[in-house]
């Protein structure tokens, strides 16, 4: 089994959480001859859980960490996603959202500890699994190796984070008590333990030799062989349903002294597009818990895959795995962890709570209660242009020409959309094959001819259509970036068309390439500050649609249906909340925090659909989520 997300670490420490000590007497050890975790010099044992705050909008970190810490929980586990953060070589962006200090600051006033997880890989099932697509803008580049232009860039962005991090250390008077080195390396085929050392000196001269450094791998004699290294302590990661006598077995081959340390405690799992919705057994998570808790471990647990709260992929930032095919990650990251994508407790978080109750005191109070939601009905669109027909505002630099076409990285486009553009050569009076070579639709092309939509084609799936036309048509395929693949040997995945294009094997040349700015046009007010435009009445193919709907006086959490829509993505105010994918699944509805919402003025909703909408565009507001198209 695979664990590699921020798991809901439930990471089991005995001790409290304020003990006060200055800066010269903290400190948090690993204490061999007893076994244990020492912190200020006393025996310690934590429960932690991993949230990603990536993943949940920045007004509703305090309410996530205080449901957290009313759990019982004495530390939080805390991933730190490389490529949100320098979105470009060399430019960085700590501020809103990203503002990674405001959140670790947030844990110490809440008392909370913290078990930091920088990478440089994180797998999280996010996209590329932290590492920045950029790193590819260098065919020749070995991702997570010695490979000199890797580590140049690794190196640089650590002397910008971990700076950041060192004053926060426990021992200098800050809440983290731990940090991960890399993430289940092992499983990762390079074996590269120059790599490893690299990482090892680098964390050491930036961060100090106070500081307690680990890794985290399966319990698989081979992923512990390549992912552990003198100098780095190895913890392990398994699910509920596992053997734990067998699973720290593994780690004390490793570690033959120390604490056990389960840092991925897995209580749910994640949703791929196209299958069903996953769920693990509440009773189960809670009895794999306690038996961990009786043998003395520290635990991270979860949520079906680690989370304790799992949040959502907004934007593009969901991640995909490779088992055999492609299979990119669901918007939703809910994880069926024990506080659901909206931030609710769950009757897993309380299964989780009573069993911590049976080894600590739990916080005295209650448990704040689920945010409050909204039904805000039917909203009605109407269609603002097809989408090849606004390429002026999508992309105002104008198109790159090219005999042959170009990846997403050659363009130096990193998410979202590229448009491919030329024109049949010669007359196809019969069907004629349109068709890419083997692995090169990465990861779904939407084909129009003569602006009609006639099919997709996707990878690992259809990758043929029939076309008829004469010489002088226009053909156009809008490829989509699912998400980069962020677990496995296949992280240096490219993106666009890898291949060209034949008809009839013959190929096509002679490529207009669109690189589409999407998101900056919607954010910059676009199309509702637009002048309306003339659209054809279709509702086949790429188009934009917009709508607006005021809220009664409030902006409280919201989930939005697409009832009848294929495919696309969806804004409101601006902000990017994810794809929908209504016809294949599982999931059926969008999270809409009410931090997005304007209470009393209007608010700008954008559809970007690139399959079909329904005859009659409405979008359904509802107070729960839906999953495989029921309640």
């Amino acid at each position: 089994a695979r664990m590699g997300l921020p798991a809901l670490g439930l990471l089991l420490a005995a001790g409290l959480l304020n003990t006060q000590a200055s800066p010269s007497e903290r400190s948090f050890q690993l204490d061999y001859d007893h076994n244990c975790f020492r912190k200020d010099g006393a025996p310690f044992r934590y429960i932690s859980g991993s949230i990603h705050y990536a993943r949940v909008p920045r007004p509703a970190w305090r309410d996530r960490l205080l449901k957290m810490y009313m759990s019982g929980l004495s530390a939080v586990q805390v991933y730190v996603p490389w490529n949100y953060h320098e979105t470009l070589p060399g430019v960085y962006d700590f501020t809103g959202n990203r503002d990674v200090e405001a959140f670790l600051d947030l844990t110490a006033e809440l008392g909370l500890l913290v078990i930091l997880r920088p990478g440089p890989y994180i797998c999280a099932e996010w996209e590329m699994g932290g590492l920045p697509a950029w790193l590819l803008w260098k065919p020749d580049i070995i991702l997570r190796t010695s490979n000199p232009a890797y580590l140049a860039a690794v190196d640089s962005w650590l002397h910008v984070l971990l700076p950041k991090i060192k004053p926060r250390l426990y021992h200098q008077g800050g809440n983290i008590i731990s940090v991960q080195v890399e993430n289940e390396y092992g499983s990762y085929y390079a074996c590269d333990f120059g790599y490893l050392r690299h990482l090892l000196g680098s964390f050491r001269a930036l961060l100090g030799s106070e500081v307690l450094l680990f890794t985290t791998d399966s319990t698989q004699a081979e992923e512990l062989r390549c992912g552990t290294l003198q100098g780095l302590y190895a913890t392990v990661d398994f699910g509920p349903g596992s053997n734990v006598t067998e699973a720290f077995g593994a780690q004390r081959r490793v570690e033959p002294k120390g604490p056990l340390v389960n840092s991925e405690y897995y209580t749910g799992w994640l949703d791929y597009w196209g299958e069903a919705h996953a769920s693990t057994s509440t009773a189960w998570v809670a009895q794999g818990l306690e038996d961990m808790l009786q043998l003395g471990a520290s635990i991270n647990m979860q949520v079906v895959r680690y989370m304790f709260h799992g949040g959502t992929n907004f934007a593009y930032w969901s991640g995909a795995d490779y088992k055999g095919q492609y299979k990119p990650v669901t918007t939703s990251y809910d994880y069926d962890a024990p506080l659901s994508e909206a931030g609710d407790p769950t009757e897993k978080l309380f299964a989780i709570r009573t069993v911590i109750s049976k080894f600590q005191p739990l916080p005295a109070g209650p448990m704040p209660p689920a945010t409050p939601k909204y039904a805000y009905g039917w909203v009605a669109l109407r269609k603002y242009a097809d989408l090849l027909d606004v390429l002026d505002v999508l992309c105002p630099s104008g198109p790159i020409q090219s005999q042959f076409p170009l990846t997403f990285e050659a363009l130096k486009q990193v998410h979202g959309f590229v448009v491919y553009h030329t024109e049949l050569p010669w007359d196809v009076p019969d069907p004629a094959t349109l068709g890419a070579p083997p692995h090169s639709i990465c990861d779904r092309g939407y084909v129009m001819l003569q602006k009609e939509y006639q099919g997709t084609l996707e990878r690992d799936g259809q990758t043929t259509l029939q076309v008829t036309g004469k010489a002088g048509d226009t053909l156009d395929i809008l490829m989509e970036n699912m998400g980069r693949i962020s677990f496995g040997a296949n992280t240096s995945d490219f993106k666009g068309l890898l291949g060209n294009l034949s008809l009839n094997s013959r190929p096509l040349s002679n490529w207009l390439i669109y690189p589409l700015a999407i998101d900056t046009a919607v954010q910059q007010g676009w199309p509702h500050a637009a002048l309306p435009k003339s659209s054809s009445g279709g509702q086949v193919g790429a188009a934009f649609y917009t709508g607006t709907f005021e809220t009664p006086g409030i902006a409280w959490d919201t989930f939005v249906k697409l009832p009848g829509w294929s495919k696309g993505l969806l804004w409101i105010n601006g902000f990017n909340l994810g794809r929908y994918w209504s016809c294949r699944g599982p999931q059926q509805t969008l999270f809409v925090p009410g931090s997005v919402l304007h209470a009393g003025h209007p608010n700008n909703i954008t559809v970007l659909e690139l399959e079909r909408a329904p005859p009659t565009p409405l979008l359904l507001f509802l107070d729960r989520p839906l999953y495989n198209r029921t309640l």
